[in-house]
């Protein structure tokens, strides 16, 4: 695999995410705006439907928080030259940060120095996957620090079962309030560690809102979840309204028996992703945003 294709391609998908919202996530504003009763509320996601025109329109991002920027990486085992794209992962970064451009988000926790290009140690962070086959699938997520400051971990008692997790995620939700900028997407998981909750809860958050679990009992757990956490009240940008989340989306790792950690992770309306897939020819798919290549 040539470093300069997955370069460009990172770069690309960097692009796309921060200036185009991903088509489930613009029809879901679109619905949550026809459907909201509350004043306040409609207003708000009047202004963020508005807000996704205007980004389009300009080619600017559509936040003026570009986030941190997450990559996963789902490499085909036969996939030569992996060795190279950490690399070319960090030059699309600093290229995507000079050129779009996007604010520097990368400090030493340390020195409190930005480094000006969103490269640091660990960042951009990099999720591994190991997957059959010769073709490399690349994922960009770029976090915004209000979501994030808002994501838990907990350890629930193991007793409490599916009921604690339900009650964990709603309290996550109601203390979170407006600082996540709603409605949000939440990504919830429970089992495996502390760890590895967040790390899934996480991952959740890049499934496509029209896709449901594809397990039947948890798409119920979701559907349930989704509907307490608008009956909350929050609303649009925290002032009220039907539509504080967009979605949830649950994962699970199995757990120790005296253990039952959990974890609960925000984006915020602007939920921003996109994903190609790189082949061994050097062809790309782009599957999020076909259109905006």
């Amino acid at each position: 695999m040539k470093p300069e294709i997955v370069e460009n391609v990172a770069f690309n998908l960097i692009r796309q995410a921060v200036i185009y919202l991903p088509e489930d996530v613009k029809q879901a504003l679109k619905k949550a705006y026809e459907e909201e009763t509350s004043e306040a509320g409609k207003t708000q996601l009047k202004a963020i439907l508005e807000n996704i025109e205007l980004a389009e329109k300009y080619q600017a991002p559509i936040c003026q928080d570009t986030g941190t920027i997450i990559f996963y990486v789902s490499a085909g085992a036969e996939v030569r030259g992996l060795d190279k794209l950490e690399n070319a992962l960090i030059n699309a970064t600093r290229k995507a940060t000079k050129e779009i451009p996007l604010r520097p988000n990368a400090v030493d926790p340390f020195t409190q120095k930005n480094s000006g290009d969103n490269t640091g140690r660990f960042i951009p962070y990099i999720h591994w996957e190991i997957a059959p086959g010769n073709t490399l699938e690349l994922t960009v997520m770029t976090k915004g620090g209000g979501s994030e400051n808002v994501c838990l971990t907990g350890m629930l008692v193991p007793g409490e079962g599916i009921n604690g997790l339900k009650k964990f995620v709603i309290e996550s939700i109601i203390k979170a309030g407006a600082q996540p900028c709603p409605p949000t997407i939440v990504g919830v998981a429970m089992g495996g560690g502390a760890d590895i909750a967040m790390k899934l809860a996480k991952k959740a958050l890049l499934r496509p809102l029209n896709e449901p679990n594809p397990n039947p009992e948890i798409a119920k757990l979701e559907r349930e979840l989704y509907e307490a956490a608008n009956m909350t009240g929050i609303g649009p940008m925290g002032l009220g309204g039907k539509t504080t989340v967009l979605g949830v989306h649950v994962e699970y790792a199995y757990r120790h028996p005296a253990s039952f950690p959990a974890a609960v992770a925000f984006n915020c309306w602007a939920a921003r992703r996109a994903t190609a897939r790189i082949h061994e020819d050097g062809s790309v798919e782009y599957l999020t945003h076909k259109e905006k290549v």
